[in-house]
């Protein structure tokens, strides 16, 4: 799935954080076990940051709670 500028600009214009950012993410990500709830947990704790939003850890769970679950949408555009 490719995405284009459009797609990393409404990401950049909602969470401040840049292109180079989430890519740079999304290599990290590649290489890690994201059914592992410590590894989530650092992803999540270093997204937050990256945001500059801070992240509860009811949230934090419930996010925890549907990527192992396999319950996190497919469709990355209609999340924004």
């Amino acid at each position: 799935m490719g995405f284009g500028d459009n797609f990393f600009k409404k990401i950049e214009e909602k969470t401040n954080v840049s292109k180079e950012n989430i890519v740079n993410l999304a290599k990290k990500i590649q290489s890690k076990n994201l059914k592992d709830e410590g590894t989530l947990k650092e992803l999540i704790k270093e997204v937050g940051e990256m945001a500059g939003k801070p992240v509860s850890e009811e949230t934090e769970q419930k996010i925890i709670n549907a990527v192992i679950e396999d319950k996190v949408p497919k469709d990355l555009d209609k999340m924004i």
